[in-house]
């Protein structure tokens, strides 16, 4: 029995895009676009032109869909769903359309992640609209006391801003402390890679010494195989979130409004 795609139906409601205007750009019957609602998986091509115009990843829509043999699905790279020059040219809608669609776990791991608030204002609401639906929320954040922080301040030349920004950055995410399903840690350790999890998407940004993380590479993986890019790095996120400490606002003087 298929599985409705629930995530094709609330892009569509989230976009304004009709079953009927899908359906044309995809050169297909409308009636067909409705089995893809259904669950049914389409052609190649038509995933490849609905994602597009959807500005999301393929394999966001149909993440069960399997590479043909043909493809070496085992091969390291066939988890690469996408690559973008730096984290500023990643479409807002697709951390907007991650985020809503995950279904079991939401784990994120940087420094002070100020873009991620600043860019979309509710999510705050958003996390903890889907621990209310089920899913792991886990974010992780630096420590601004502690001496990673403070080194990465030296090496960006920006000393003692990057504390603040994570200090302001924590304010929008207060309300999840009381949120059923959500938790909130600091992790004082050397920061390679910022992650940013939503089941079986993970969206890695490098960091370059002495660059900001949003001036770096940042690549879209897509977990297909055990032990691949993707796992290797998922590792990581539970290796610091492992020894992070259980953020507790109350007693570190958090700013009481997120500015950057």
């Amino acid at each position: 029995m298929r599985r409705v795609n629930e995530r094709l139906h609330s892009l569509l409601a989230q976009r304004g895009v009709s079953l009927e205007s899908l359906a044309e750009i995809c050169e297909v019957d409308p009636k067909t676009v409705g089995r893809w609602l259904g669950g049914r998986v389409p052609h190649r091509r038509h995933r490849f032109r609905a994602a597009r115009h959807l500005h999301v990843d393929e394999s966001f829509l149909w993440p069960t869909q399997q590479p043909r043999a043909a493809e070496a699905p085992q091969a390291p790279d066939s988890e690469l769903s996408g690559t973008y020059r730096n984290r500023a040219s990643v479409p807002r809608e697709t951390w907007i359309s991650l985020l809503q669609g995950a279904e079991e776990q939401i784990s994120v791991l940087v420094f002070s992640g100020t873009f991620f608030a600043q860019s979309n204002p509710d999510v705050a609401r958003m996390l903890a609209e889907r621990a209310s639906a089920g899913v792991r929320v886990r974010l992780c954040f630096g420590d601004a006391t502690g001496e990673a922080v403070a080194i990465r301040g030296r090496e960006e030349d920006i000393g003692d801003t990057l504390a603040a920004k994570i200090r302001a950055s924590l304010t929008y995410y207060r309300p999840l402390l009381s949120e059923p399903g959500c938790e909130v840690r600091l992790h004082d350790t050397t920061l390679y890679t910022s992650l940013f999890r939503y089941d079986d998407n993970l969206l890695v940004n490098s960091h370059v010494w002495g660059r900001p993380a949003s001036a770096n590479p940042l690549l879209h993986l897509t977990r297909r195989a055990r032990d691949g890019w993707f796992d290797n790095y998922a590792q990581s996120f539970e290796a610091v979130w492992a020894i992070a400490r259980p953020w507790t606002p109350d007693q570190e003087g958090t700013a009481a409004h997120g500015q950057d």
